[in-house]
């Protein structure tokens, strides 16, 4: 298995013990100043997807290519992505999903739906509890394992993890190593609260995207009054239509990032690779 290097927070605390150490019997408030602002990069550093500070965590792909990748969190849901199938499939488009757990057990032809049409699965935790960071290491476990557990009788075993709400700690960096997985955050997104704000997500989403990013959507049907499907799958539309005319190719993830994303071979037969 590879090994993985150290953290970045340890080379923080271990920097930021060093200047304490040596300014506690020069001007020992310079030490509190030091050691308060660790705890505060600590304490932030889980909300802010961008920050790799407790682990190694793959946000976007090589700038240099004129390639982005898709991601939908939070499915499947009967309600949404058997028509956001069709108009990938329409397309000729190939998506990440990082389903729940619970979902893809509850859903299982939907699920079998996404790999058939040659999109690849990630683990996004089996119940998707905003707080799952938050809480014990054992639950967070269990969480990432009943997610696996639940895609493995799909054939599959999915190499990817995507935390709930894009929040790390500690704990998640050798969870993940001793799973042989890797985090995925995403580079693009259009702050769609899950789908309940898709009034003009493609101009969010295009008036930013870069080469390299990945970007992330959702497939799921929200607690919302004023979602609508067909607005939806809309401005999905416009999203891979202004993405070509800005010069740009959607391609899978696994090309974006060169790594693997899952592993399997469906159990009806049908050959995955991805």
């Amino acid at each position: 298995m590879k090994r993985w290097p150290a953290a970045p927070a340890f080379f923080i605390g271990l920097v930021s013990y060093i200047f304490a150490i040596m300014f506690f019997f020069v001007k020992p408030i310079i030490s509190v100043i030091v050691l308060s602002g660790f705890v505060g990069i600590c304490l932030a550093a889980p909300f802010f997807p961008g920050f790799t500070i407790f682990l190694p965590v793959i946000r976007r792909g090589s700038r240099e290519t004129n390639a982005v990748a898709i991601t939908f969190d939070d499915g499947p849901d009967p309600r949404t992505t058997p028509f956001l199938l069709d108009l990938l499939a329409e397309s000729g488009l190939k998506a990440t999903f990082f389903v729940v757990g619970r979902n893809a057990q509850k859903y299982p032809g939907l699920t079998r739906d996404i790999l058939r049409a040659g999109h690849c699965i990630g683990n996004h935790t089996y119940h998707h509890d905003v707080v799952i960071m938050a809480k014990s290491e054992e639950k967070l476990a269990r969480e990432i394992d009943s997610a696996q557990d639940a895609l493995k009788q799909f054939g599959i075993r999915p190499m990817a993890f995507r935390p709930p709400a894009g929040v790390v700690n500690p704990k998640l960096g050798p969870l993940l190593r001793d799973r042989e997985m890797i985090c995925i955050h995403y580079s693009c997104r259009g702050f769609d609260m899950g789908n309940r704000r898709i009034h003009g997500l493609s101009g969010r989403i295009l008036a930013k995207i870069r080469p390299g990013d990945i970007l992330l959507l959702h497939d799921s049907f929200p607690n919302s009054a004023q979602f609508r499907v067909d607005q939806w799958l809309d401005e999905i539309e416009k999203i891979i239509g202004g993405i070509s005319r800005k010069g740009l190719r959607v391609t899978s993830l696994p090309e974006l990032i060169h790594r693997p994303v899952m592993q399997g071979q469906m159990k009806n037969g049908d050959g995955l690779s991805h």
